[in-house]
């Protein structure tokens, strides 16, 4: 994920900066393991009915990596949602891992920037 947001830098408008992309290189958080990973997994491409999980659709940046970039993306604030320190609690409880502060800004509010 970082190299495709380095091509992105170079070749697109994005809202990272150069700077960042640095700061990113040299802090880049330790992989413990891959898995598949969404790439964009936020409210809008999960499917929800009756409080249950039906589908997740949108898988164009599907591939292998961190889990908790996908983690970090889908406990953004958004309207209504995640924007209470409960709201984070109760994704993390049901999801079965959490992450810290510095996981989450390193992917949420630093390479996201890139997409």
């Amino acid at each position: 994920m970082l190299e495709e947001a380095e091509d992105n830098l170079h070749r697109y408008e994005t809202a990272g900066s150069p700077e960042l992309m640095e700061r990113l290189k040299k802090g880049r958080p330790a992989i413990t393991w891959e898995c598949l990973i969404h790439g964009d997994c936020t409210v809008d491409n999960v499917m929800v009915k009756d409080n249950r999980l039906t589908g997740i659709i949108d898988w164009s940046g599907g591939t292998s990596g961190d889990p908790d970039y996908d983690i970090a993306l889908a406990v953004r604030p958004k309207s209504g949602i995640f924007s209470w320190p409960e709201d984070h609690e109760f994704f993390f409880a049901c999801y079965g891992k959490s992450i810290s502060s510095e996981t989450y800004q390193y992917y949420a509010e630093g390479l996201y920037e890139f997409y």
